[in-house]
This record gives C-alpha cells, structure tokens and sequence, in this order.
C-alpha cells in the first residue's frame, strides 16, 4: 500500500496507542494527512507541543458519541484507526451506560459515519477481554467488535470495510500493572489479586506494527489476532520489584484467572497463519473468507488461551521488554 497518497484519522488519538501510531507513520510511511480525533483539548495540546506538530498533521476535538462531529472530521478520509473506547474495567463497571454510550454507540457512529463518508478501510481496537467476557467492559467490546464485522453488510457494492484486531496487555501502557508495581516497589510491598494469574503481552511497538499490517491485508470482516507471549504475574512482579514483598489481595469481581484470545466457537471459522491467527466472518459476508488459502484451520476443540499458550516469557526477558518501555501511568490501551 501507498501511505503516502492517504488521508488517516485515528479515535482516540492522544492515547498511548494513538501517540504511538501517529509517530511510526509520520516518521515511516509519510501520509498526505494524519487526523488526530480526541475529546481532550489539553492532551492535543501537550501532543502538539511535545513534538507531534507536522505540517500533515491535524487535531480534531471531537467525541464518538457525535456522529455530526464525526462525519465532519471523516470527510475526504481513506483509512479509520478507531481507537477510542472507555477502557478501565472499574470505572465501566461503575459507570455502565457511559461505557455502552463510547463503546457500543460510539462504535455505531463510527461504521455511519465511515458509510457516510465513503471511507475505504476502518480498523477497530479490540481486547482479549471481549472473549467470553466476565465484565462489562469486555461485554461492550465484544459488541462492538460484532458491530464492526457484521456492518460489512451495510457497505454492499461500497468500497468501505471494517476489521478488527485483538490482542492482550500493552507492556507499560497508561493505567496498566507495570506503572502500578513501580509504584508500589517504592513502599516494599507489590500487590497481586492472584498468584495463578497469567496474561497475554505485547508491546506497543508491536501492536502499532500489526495494525499497520492489518490495515494493508484487511479485506473486511476478519478479526486478526497475533500470535504473542504470555506470562505469570508473579513473574512481573519479581521483575519489576525482585527485593518486595508480594502480597496476594484475592482476585477483583471482573476479572479472570487467564485470558483468552480464540474461543472454542471462534475457532472453527478462525485460520492460522505463521505468525497471527484471522478469524474469518461467520456470516455469509461477500468478503473476508480468502484466508482459507493462505493458512490452516485449527483442530477441533482448540482456544487460544494465555495459561495453555506455548510462548512464555522468562523472566530476563520480562526485565527486558519492560526496561525498555516508557511507561505513563493514566490510561490503558486496552
């Protein structure tokens, strides 16, 4: 794909995500035009001034609650990131309309508007917790992850078609664990809600990396997942805080044990390939079920979960990949 000859809008893209994406296609692919879509005037603004200020380089203040707002700032677009999205599970669980209103309705607003505007390619951020979701917030995610698939109906004989990507724990992202544990390494003391936990991991440079490459394969209607590493939670707090104590707090209501990536369910429609597994559209969409050809299906009964997977992380890499972060400690990515 040509970038340079595109016009790209990312929601929600004063977040760690959005930051990133805009760097690695400023400094890589060059676009014709980036639009950063954000409610918050004061992150644009601290973007702006802290070195995301570029000729190609647009900032919207905007909610995807405002579908007016929206199909504004989608005129003339070719390629939607939608990252936006309410993401902390305490605060959707406390506040559950405001989730299904950014998450779910926000989401709709994004496939009119991209309908609308004769958009090419939309691209939604999805998580592993909107699989077999225990939360509101996975609850919300997983619809508009149906919403983004199932919409490909919609676009008929147009040239728009929406995919998601899925994928686990961004290392060092804002509001994640890692900042949480640094923090607590300070007092001595390192708080885990159970020590059997273990999580799915990547980093933010690999997860803009995958979108990017989404974005160029998508034919509209697959939800791709890459093929990461998991690890124990235990393991990351002897990482970060190898000299504290761990102190076991019992695990939170919402939360689970290990998370998962493919369900049994998905899995029959789901192909591997080397390094990424795509879930084809259960549905009969005109498009999206090419990846047949290209890779393998999965054996029946299988699900991609982070305590069965066969990529761990050592500890060393652990400090590594971690090390190597910057970490923010506000909001998370996923």
């Amino acid at each position: 794909m040509d970038w340079t000859n595109k016009n790209i809008l990312v929601t929600g893209g004063t977040g760690s995500f959005g930051k990133k994406f805009v760097a690695v296609m400023m400094e890589k692919y060059h676009p014709q035009r980036l639009i950063v879509y954000s409610r918050d005037e004061l992150k644009q603004h601290e973007m702006r001034t802290g070195g995301f200020d570029h000729p190609n380089l647009r900032y919207f203040i905007g909610d995807v609650r405002d579908l007016p707002r929206l199909r504004r700032a989608f005129n003339g677009v070719d390629i939607v990131v939608h990252a936006a999205a309410l993401k902390q599970v305490p605060a959707c669980e406390y506040n559950p309309m405001e989730a299904v209103k950014t998450n779910i309705l926000g989401s709709s607003n994004v496939v009119d508007a991209a309908l609308d505007a004769g958009v090419e390619k939309v691209l939604a951020l999805s998580t592993d917790k909107a699989v077999n979701p225990i939360n509101l917030y996975g609850a919300t995610k997983l619809a508009a992850e149906k919403l983004m698939v199932q919409s490909n109906a919609y676009a008929g004989g147009m040239k728009t078609r929406f995919s998601c990507v899925r994928y686990g724990n961004v290392v060092g992202s804002r509001g994640s664990v890692v900042p949480l544990f640094i923090k607590q390494r300070e007092v001595g003391e390192v708080t885990l809600t159970d020590e059997r936990m273990t999580r799915f991991w990547i980093s933010l440079d690999q997860g803009v990396d995958f979108v990017i490459r989404c974005i160029e394969e998508m034919q509209g209607g697959e939800v791709f997942v890459p093929k990461i590493p998991s690890m124990k939670m235990t393991d990351l707090a002897k990482a970060i805080a190898p000299n504290a104590r761990i102190r076991v707090i019992g695990i939170r209501p919402g939360e689970k044990l290990h998370e998962v990536l493919i369900s049994n369910d998905e899995a029959r429609t789901t192909v591997e390939l080397a390094d990424m597994y795509v879930v084809q559209p259960a549905a009969a969409l005109w498009f999206g079920h090419h990846w047949s050809e290209l890779g393998k299906p999965l054996p029946d009964g299988y699900h991609y979960a982070s305590d069965n997977n066969t990529v761990w992380l050592s500890l060393e890499e652990i400090q590594k990949m971690v090390a190597s972060k910057t970490l923010d400690s506000e909001e998370d990515l996923v």
